[in-house]
């Protein structure tokens, strides 16, 4: 009996090594077929038309007919000639919407959600309130907003009158629209203090009891507990803020359509109007290739500069690089 052991020993481990590499061959097959959906998707819906307008970018098309042109369309692009391009006009618009915008909005979403930090009566309605803006759709906020801002019978310059202030045009001046589509933007803030708010209720009770022991002050703990702890949903909220931004569409779509003078053609929209008002599809297709690199770098930029600001819980408290 002992001999026959040791003879069949080594096919039984073989059958289960066997058995076992059949499993995981089974396991990687199911795998992959409930994935298929999404890579599927991903290549006919996403990467396909991506490659696909890549190509067409360096074509004068309507899609009806099609003629070679190189690298004619990015040469047009960049050219300080609005007749042939209003890239620079639409970069700076965009550019200063950004610019402005995000350090408002992430500013109120901040503000608020330390506000909603703190333990009140009323505190989940007040959180559904402030955060009730950022779903309602586009369309309708642009057209509320389109009677808030109107000079004549507009409720903002009524506010303003009566405090002896004559309110600006606003969308109709092209020297404030730009700066209403920023001021609109602030109502959408709610979206910001909801990251924010679970971001802050993930910082660790202890540290602030740490602290509140050696004698800190709130001004103390905020700058040395909350803000460092807060960073990386800021990272989070930057990158995010920055993309969502620069793809401002609607609002400036459905408001002013880029007027008065182009003072708020965005550069989404411009793309918009030059690919399915003018069917340059080639030329729309180049502009969307310089976007995309445009916020890929800023993207890269802000993930490199984070290590500079932004620090992470670990089990000594230190930073993280």
């Amino acid at each position: 009996m002992t001999v026959s052991t040791e003879v069949d020993q080594p096919r039984w481990d073989k059958r289960l090594r066997g058995s076992r590499l059949t499993q995981r061959k089974r396991e990687a097959i199911w795998a992959y077929v409930l994935v298929s959906p999404w890579i599927i998707g991903f290549l006919a819906f996403t990467l396909g038309p991506m490659l696909a307008s890549l190509g067409l970018s360096f074509f004068e098309t309507d899609m009806l007919a099609a003629k070679f042109v190189g690298i004619e369309n990015y040469r047009r692009l960049f050219s300080t000639d609005v007749t042939i391009s209003l890239f620079w006009t639409a970069l700076f618009n965009t550019a200063y919407y950004v610019s402005l915008s995000i350090p408002l909005t992430m500013g109120a979403g901040f503000c608020i959600a330390l506000l909603l930090n703190q333990n009140i009566s009323g505190q989940s309605s007040y959180r559904v309130i402030y955060y009730l803006p950022a779903v309602i759709p586009g369309i309708a906020v642009s057209l509320l907003w389109m009677w808030l801002f109107h000079p004549e019978f507009g409720i903002i310059n009524w506010l303003l009158s009566l405090v002896g202030i004559a309110g600006p045009r606003w969308l109709f001046d092209r020297r404030t629209a730009k700066l209403a589509l920023v001021i609109m933007s602030v109502w959408g803030a709610g979206g910001n203090m909801l990251i924010f708010l679970a971001g802050l209720q993930g910082i660790p009770t202890q540290l602030y009891e740490a602290v509140t022991i050696d004698g800190a002050g709130a001004w103390r703990r905020f700058i040395h507990i909350t803000l460092p702890m807060i960073t990386p949903t800021m990272l989070f909220l930057l990158v995010t803020n920055v993309i969502g931004s620069f793809q401002v569409f609607t609002s400036a779509y459905v408001m002013t359509q880029g007027g008065p003078a182009n003072s708020t053609l965005m550069y989404v929209l411009y793309l918009y109007n030059v690919a399915f008002r003018q069917y340059r599809m080639g030329f729309a297709s180049a502009l969307a290739w310089v976007f995309f690199i445009i916020i890929m770098m800023l993207t890269i930029l802000i993930f490199r500069s984070s290590s500079a600001w932004v620090y992470y819980e670990t089990e000594i408290g230190g930073r993280r690089s």
